[in-house]
């Protein structure tokens, strides 16, 4: 496995490889990798030849007020996690290298990013979208992977990748979650014991939906009311409850066909986000 840094080093390195027929499989990530990381190398390694791995904390998708400095960051650990997994490139450029002096060139993708996390994180998937945009340009990937989890994000950019015709697919692969529900991510090193421990509430919410669902519910408004009462006792905010078409994002009233159910709350200090899709 090897650890790169310079953008023309691994651009020089995955072309030469390209070239010699080998395909490559992208995680874009932002480091302090956790299971759910590890269950996207473990897919990529076995569609790919190659698998890279970037590691990134991006500023272009944090607000003036989160969390950036915090984020948490480990690449020693992160290292040892891809070799086990069998990663081939670490791809860790600094700030000054993704974004040099002068840079000015952002994409954004309308419609889909003003709803759920875009209305309270109105520059977030201008972040994203820009960040991956130019991972994609650097790796050349043939295949780039992505966790269900940020599903919102995962939406976004299989329409960036559709409406800017780029040679890549994009793959959304399930959650992965700990033994009682809550969602693996790496914000949840955040948490207090006693935050901890009533964080799987937000999991809790979302099957609570599902199952209002399947028994023949169909007013999405009686729904987030049902969720928000399980919630509110435990959360310290609600930033949404949502069920939206899984396809442009837009809510929905009366629920026909398959819809994605998703949350953000805040416990403590910490933001969560979850989702679920569920078929009436």
């Amino acid at each position: 496995m090897k650890i790169i840094r310079s953008i023309s080093k691994i651009k020089k390195e995955l072309s030469r490889k390209k070239r010699k027929g080998l395909t490559i499989g992208l995680i874009p990530t932002m480091g302090y990798l956790h299971e759910g990381h590890a269950s996207l190398v473990k897919r990529a390694r076995q569609d790919n030849d190659l698998v890279v791995v970037s590691i990134f904390v991006n500023p272009a998708q944090f607000g003036p007020n989160e969390d950036y400095m915090e984020y948490p960051r480990n690449l020693r650990e992160d290292a040892v996690l891809c070799k086990n997994e069998g990663v081939d490139y670490i791809f860790c450029p600094s700030v000054k290298a993704m974004y040099p002096k002068g840079y000015s060139t952002y994409v954004k993708v309308k419609g889909l990013t003003e709803n759920l996390c875009g209305k309270f994180r109105p520059t977030h998937f201008r972040g994203v979208t820009t960040v991956v945009v130019k991972l994609f340009n650097i790796a050349d990937p043939d295949i780039a992977y992505f966790g269900h989890k940020d599903a919102q994000q995962a939406i976004v950019i299989k329409r960036m990748a559709e409406d800017l015709n780029m040679d890549v697919r994009i793959k959304v692969m399930p959650t992965v979650r700990e033994r009682d529900g809550l969602a693996m991510s790496s914000r949840n090193g955040y948490l207090s014991s006693d935050e901890r421990r009533v964080a799987p509430t937000v999991y809790r919410a979302l099957q609570l939906a599902r199952d209002l669902i399947r028994l023949g519910d169909r007013d999405a408004a009686n729904i987030r009311s049902e969720m928000r009462k399980m919630l509110s006792p435990v959360v310290s905010k609600i930033d949404y409850i949502s069920i939206v078409d899984p396809k442009d994002l837009k809510e929905i009233k009366t629920i026909k066909g398959g819809v994605l159910v998703a949350v953000a709350v805040w416990i403590g200090e910490t933001r969560l986000i979850d989702n679920i899709e569920v078929k009436a």
